[in-house]
């Protein structure tokens, strides 16, 4: 962690944000906003570097708390939300290959405790604004059935900013019914969040999830926003700046509503991307011929994005900001997703007894201080046909399926993952390999799979079948026409 002040006051600062006596009451536990957004790129935001979209609210978050250069997350959006919600590697029960297709009926397994349902026992107040994604065919998975008092949003992966429907069908609900209404989502979800904090009853803290589909394809933005960038020639590129800068401004709003309410300092706020910013057109949504289209996303110096095992992928845009409990600058150690789970229960004072063994460790001291992260591995994906994982330094890619590869990257001297070492390390190779085969061994098959054979037994029975690619193509982002089942 850099920052620009002496040791001395370093160490007193280090000192007065001792955390024991800090959280032994009910009134000192923090409100928390976990803002997530949707495939947005690490170089898309003005904390990252971005030269040509304006980002000052999340800038400012950023300056003002702590800014992660190591923040990792899983490759695609279920996946991701599963790990969020469990604390756990979605490989542990079947939702690590591709997302939950709008034509299929699962989702996160009914005996994985969830975040919601872990801070509402321990007092808080708990909600959802924004998109699910983790089982919408039955209203067993939905938010309200899995913990959350209230819900607002969309239940799958990608909607109309502006209809809330996908290939015709409304995705748009306020506590288990469908709202029609006007307005454009991203906006709508933050005046929603913003309403939410006004009203909050201040006898519990609030636990608020703001998953913004902003900004996955389709590429929409109003017409102001976009008119924001008229120095942005490619125009896939203007609107996805408006989008940008729409969430900006809506993350704004939450903030001010927060701080307008007396919350804000005792408001932990931690926003990062759900998956690296899209890089292929397979991966970038069904709304429209997307080979056709500029993928605008900027994933600076990381290779590859979405759906990618690269650092492009997974690798993503992160902060946390809790004015007068987190030291700004800048946090350079290692953190995964599953960590937010066992870290936010801590801060909470919420027991993990209940629930299956966790991957997270808690992030308090390494988030608020800059210590040393007790993560030493990230593990990417394991799937039947490749897995990945980082130990210390060193990053191993397998792809079993025939012609299998194996690429060895040291990140800390080649980020870009430009240079694969394989050959020359054998032995760590076999190593990490060894690390792959284990997990594997733990994993439950993946559900998408599955799910795919019946799609195909349906197809012989004179039904459309959904492609997908060597067991990994994302049905929902390779232009399939589909359905959502009838609620």
């Amino acid at each position: 962690m850099n920052h620009p002040i002496s040791g001395l006051a370093l160490l007193c600062f280090i000192g007065s944000l001792t955390f024991e006596p800090v959280f032994s009451s009910e009134i000192s536990r923090p409100n928390i906003v976990h803002i997530v957004a949707d495939d947005l790129g690490w170089m898309d935001v003005g904390f990252n570097g971005c030269a040509d979209i304006r980002t000052p609210n999340l800038d400012k978050l950023a300056a003002e708390g702590v800014r992660f250069s190591q923040f990792y997350v899983q490759s695609m959006c279920t996946q991701t939300r599963a790990a969020l919600m469990t604390g756990r590697y979605p490989f542990r029960y079947g939702l690590q290959t591709a997302v939950i297709p709008s034509v299929s009926a699962y989702g996160l397994d009914m005996e994985e405790k969830l975040m919601p349902q872990l801070l509402k026992e321990a007092g808080y107040q708990t909600a959802l604004v924004g998109k699910w994604h983790l089982g919408h065919a039955d209203k067993k998975w939905w938010p309200r059935q899995r913990g959350f008092d209230y819900h607002y949003g969309a239940m799958i992966g990608e909607l109309d900013y502006f209809t809330h429907e996908e290939h015709g069908v409304l995705d748009w609900y306020r506590d288990n019914e469908p709202v029609r209404e006007e307005g454009y989502t991203t906006q709508l979800l933050g005046h929603d969040a913003a309403k939410l904090i006004q009203s909050h009853d201040s006898s519990k803290p609030l636990y608020l999830y703001l998953a913004f589909n902003a900004p996955h394809t389709p590429y929409q933005a109003p017409q102001e926003y976009i008119d924001r960038y008229p120095e942005i020639k490619e125009p896939t590129r203007r609107i996805y700046a408006g989008m940008v800068s729409c969430l900006d401004d809506e993350i704004g709003r939450v903030v001010a509503a927060l701080e307008e309410r007396g919350m804000r300092d005792s408001t932990l706020i931690l926003f990062h991307s759900d998956n690296g910013g899209t890089k292929n057109a397979m991966f970038a949504g069904v709304m429209a011929d997307m080979s056709k289209v500029v993928i605008p996303c900027d994933n600076g110096p990381y290779r590859d994005g979405k759906a990618s095992l690269f650092e492009g992928g997974t690798r993503v845009c992160a902060l946390a900001n809790w004015p007068g409990k987190i030291m700004p600058g800048d946090v350079d150690e290692l953190i995964h997703g599953v960590d937010l789970f066992t870290t936010f229960a801590s801060l909470a004072g919420a027991s993990t007894e209940g629930c299956r063994p966790l991957d997270g460790f808690d992030m308090r001291k390494v988030i608020t201080s800059g210590a040393p992260s007790p993560r030493q591995e990230i593990v990417y994906n394991i799937e039947p046909f490749r897995g990945a994982v980082r130990q210390g330094d060193w990053k191993l890619i397998w792809r079993t399926m025939l012609p299998s590869s194996v690429d060895l990257y040291h990140l800390a001297s080649d980020p870009s993952e430009k240079n694969n070492v394989a050959s020359e390390h054998p032995e760590r190779v076999t190593e990490m390999q060894e690390r792959l085969n284990g997990l594997a061994m733990e994993a439950v098959k993946p559900i998408f799979l599955l799910d795919q054979f019946k799609v195909i037994q349906t197809n012989m029975a004179g039904q459309p079948i959904l492609p997908f690619d060597e067991g990994y193509g994302d049905p929902e982002e390779v232009g399939i026409s589909k359905k959502l089942p009838k609620k």
